[in-house]
């Protein structure tokens, strides 16, 4: 959330895609923003949504390929490893709409799964099901060839990030319970994630152009 600008936030439009339970927009909410709107596939996520009740935030069940919203709705949008689960090849499908969707100068924040070499053999996703992973080199043209201007990207997480996710995909698949000493590898990651360099996971800020 560090990459997020308090000025994207604060008295804004934002939607969030791929809003999972909505830990973003509860964070936003305390940041003053002015409407959050989330946009999920899953049934559960518009289970939970159903249930808040705050004029601030809003829930829509869609993809990210077919927003549900007018040309230059939002001042900014936001999507957390959301990217890496749509259809492969529909990334700048995604991206597009994402464009489409934000104003003259609205901002866009990204995250994804970094493709190095640690990463990639450490997820039992890639190897079971082919969850992807992105170079900087590979989100920075997707973002270019949808329109966008690339501000900042850069990688974070390490060894300690990897073993929370491992954690993760065993508590969930194997146990079907949250994962162990959670809030032990929390700490650990978010100590972590606080340090200049890392090489799990890929960090992205754009901008729509105002000429566009």
């Amino acid at each position: 959330m560090r990459l997020v600008s308090d000025s994207d936030i604060a008295n804004k439009t934002v939607l969030d895609i791929g809003c999972g339970f909505g830990w973003c927009a509860w964070n936003f909410i305390q940041r003053g923003v002015a409407l959050v709107t989330g946009v999920d596939v899953s049934n559960d996520a518009a289970d939970v949504f159903r249930s808040i009740d705050n004029q601030k935030i809003k829930f829509f069940r869609a993809s990210a390929l077919e927003l549900p919203f007018g040309n230059e709705t939002f001042d900014t949008a936001v999507s957390w490893e959301t990217i890496e689960h749509v259809p492969k090849n529909t990334e700048k499908q995604m991206l597009l709409e994402i464009f489409r969707v934000l104003k003259p100068g609205g901002i866009l924040y990204l995250s994804t799964q970094h493709r190095s070499f640690i990463s990639i053999i450490c997820d039992p996703a890639w190897w079971l099901i082919g969850h992807r992973h992105y170079t900087i080199k590979e989100l920075t043209s997707l973002a270019l060839s949808a329109g966008f201007t690339v501000n900042k990207i850069y990688t974070k997480g390490g060894i300690n990030t990897v073993l929370f996710m491992l954690n993760l995909y065993i508590a969930k698949w194997i146990f079907q319970r949250p994962p162990f000493f959670e809030q032990y590898f929390k700490n650990k990651c978010t100590k972590e994630f606080e340090k200049q360099t890392g090489y799990t996971n890929i960090f992205m800020k754009c901008t729509k152009s105002v000429s566009s």
